[in-house]
C-alpha cells in the first residue's frame, strides 16, 4: 500500500474509458477498507435502510433472521429502536446447521412460534437470510411456501446476500422487489400512482405531488406513507407506477409482469435544467398536464443566491447523501462552484459525468470510500463546503452538511432545499 490515498483525476479517468476504470476504483478488485465514512452503507445490515430494516417496510410485517450468531448480532441494535424492538426475532444457526442445512427444516415452525408470539398477528413475515444460505445453495422460495401454508401467513425472503453487492441483482435491489411482492392484482384506478424507489417518503415540500395532482391525480402512494396493509395493497390499483430510484427498477419489472402496472422512470438530479427535461418528458408520457414554471425559477433562484453571497465556492462531495456524487459535483460546476475532490463509487451508469466533469474541471480529484488505501488520507486543500458524511469525516474542520436525512430530496425543491441550506450553514458559521 502506498504513503498516500490513491485517487484519479476527473480528466484522467474519463480518457481512460469505462471500460478501463482503474481496480483501486472497483471494491469488487481488493479489500475493502470500512473506514467511518463507509460504516453505514458498507454492510446490508448497516445502519440506514439495509436489508434487514428494508424488509420491514410492508406495514404490520415482522422478521426473522435466519444466520448464524455473528450475522445476528449487529441487528440487536437497529431492534433496540422503539419503531422496530417488537418486530426483529431471530433463529441462530450452530456449526452443524450450516454443515447440514438442518435448519431449514425449523423454518416453518420457527414462523408459527413468532406469529403466536406477537400481540397483534403479522400481515406477513420476512425471512432474511445471510451468505450462509446463498453458498449452501437454499431454494428459500420453497422454503417461504412450506413455512406460508404451516402459519397461514404470507411468507417472503429477503436476501442479505453481501457476495451479491457487485451482481446483477445486488441486496438492495433485490429487497425492494420482496417488499412489493404480496401485492395483489386488483383494478387499476386512473387517478391513482405509486412512486417507487425509497423507503422514506420524499420531502413533504416535493413538487412531484403537486405537479401530479395539477395532472389530475388523486391517488399517490408511498409504500412508507402506507399507514396499514390493506392501505398498502391499495398500490395494486396505480394506474402506473413512477420509478424514483434505479434499484427500484428491477422491481417495477416485476410489478409490471405480475400486475400489468407499466412505469415511468425519473432521475434525482440537481441540475434543473435536467430536472426541468424529465418533467417535460413525464408529462407527454403519462399524459398529465402541468406548469412546473414556478418551481424552477425558485430552485433557479436559491442556486443564484448562494452563489452571490458566497461566491464561487471549491466543494468537496461524498457519496453518503442524498445524491450521486458525480451528477451533483456536475451540477455545481456548470453553475459556477468549484469541485475539489469527490468520493464517490464510480461504475457505468454515473460515468457519463466523469466526462462532462472532465471538461470543465480536469484536476478534480476522485477517491474511492473503499480502497484500503483511504487509511492514509490526508487533507491537501481545505474546501471551502463539504457535503456528505463521508466527505466530513475527511474535512472535520470545513463547514459542511450531511445531507442524508430520510426525507427523500427529488426533484426542484431538492436543488432548492440543499442551496438554501448551504446559505444557512455559511451564515451560521460566519455569525459566531
Amino acid at each position: 500500500m502506498g504513503k498516500s490515498a490513491y485517487y484519479i483525476t476527473a480528466r484522467e479517468l474519463a480518457a481512460l474509458g469505462r471500460e478501463h476504470i482503474p481496480s483501486e476504483l472497483i471494491s469488487a478488485s481488493h479489500l475493502i477498507y470500512s473506514s467511518p465514512a463507509t460504516l453505514a452503507f458498507n454492510s446490508p445490515g448497516a445502519q440506514g435502510f439495509g436489508v434487514k430494516r428494508a424488509g420491514l417496510a410492508v406495514p404490520g410485517s415482522v422478521m426473522l433472521l435466519v444466520a448464524p450468531r455473528c450475522c445476528g448480532r449487529n441487528t440487536s441494535a437497529l431492534g433496540n429502536d422503539s419503531a422496530y424492538a417488537d418486530r426483529f426475532f431471530y433463529l441462530l444457526l450452530d456449526d452443524t446447521d450450516i454443515v447440514t442445512g438442518r435448519h431449514l427444516m425449523r423454518i416453518p415452525e420457527a414462523v408459527k412460534e413468532v406469529c403466536a408470539s406477537c400481540e397483534t398477528f403479522p400481515s406477513a413475515v420476512m425471512i432474511c437470510i445471510t451468505c450462509v444460505d446463498a453458498l449452501l445453495g437454499t431454494d428459500m422460495d420453497r422454503v417461504c411456501r412450506k413455512a406460508s401454508a404451516a402459519a397461514d401467513v404470507p411468507v417472503v425472503p429477503c436476501y442479505m446476500y453481501a457476495l451479491t453487492r457487485e451482481g446483477r441483482v445486488p441486496p438492495m435491489t433485490s429487497v425492494r422487489k420482496s417488499v412489493y411482492s404480496l401485492l395483489e392484482k386488483q383494478p387499476r384506478k386512473t387517478d391513482s400512482v405509486n412512486l417507487l424507489g425509497y423507503f422514506s417518503p420524499l420531502r413533504d415540500d416535493s413538487e412531484l405531488y403537486t405537479l401530479l395532482r395539477q395532472g389530475g391525480i388523486k391517488q399517490i402512494r408511498e409504500i412508507s406513507r402506507c399507514a396499514d396493509y390493506a392501505e398498502y395493497q391499495k398500490m395494486s390499483e396505480a394506474n402506473f407506477n413512477i420509478v424514483l430510484n434505479p434499484e427500484a427498477r428491477y422491481a417495477a419489472l416485476d410489478i409490471e409482469k405480475r400486475l400489468e402496472i407499466p412505469f415511468i422512470e425519473l432521475t434525482r438530479i440537481y441540475q434543473i435544467e435536467k430536472i426541468r427535461n424529465q418533467y417535460r418528458l413525464l408529462s407527454q408520457a403519462a399524459g398529465l398536464n402541468f406548469d412546473d414554471a414556478p418551481f424552477f425559477a425558485e430552485a433557479e433562484n436559491a442556486v443564484q443566491t448562494c452563489l452571490k453571497e458566497h461566491g464561487s465556492l471549491r466543494f468537496s462531495i461524498g457519496e453518503w447523501s442524498n445524491c450521486d456524487p458525480f451528477e451533483l459535483s456536475l451540477a455545481l460546476l456548470r453553475y459556477g462552484f468549484k469541485v475539489n475532490e469527490i468520493f464517490g463509487t464510480i461504475g457505468s451508469g454515473n460515468f457519463v459525468y466523469v466526462k462532462r466533469i472532465a471538461e470543465l474541471s480536469p484536476e478534480t480529484r476522485i477517491y474511492s470510500n473503499l480502497s484500503p488505501s483511504m487509511i492514509s488520507y490526508k487533507e491537501t486543500e481545505k474546501p471551502d463546503f463539504v457535503i456528505g458524511q463521508d466527505a466530513m469525516y475527511y474535512h472535520p474542520d470545513s463547514p459542511g452538511l450531511r445531507w442524508n436525512g430520510e426525507a427523500q430530496p427529488f426533484g426542484y425543491s431538492g436543488v432548492t432545499a440543499l442551496f438554501r441550506e448551504i446559505s444557512e450553514t455559511l451564515k451560521g458559521r460566519d455569525a459566531k
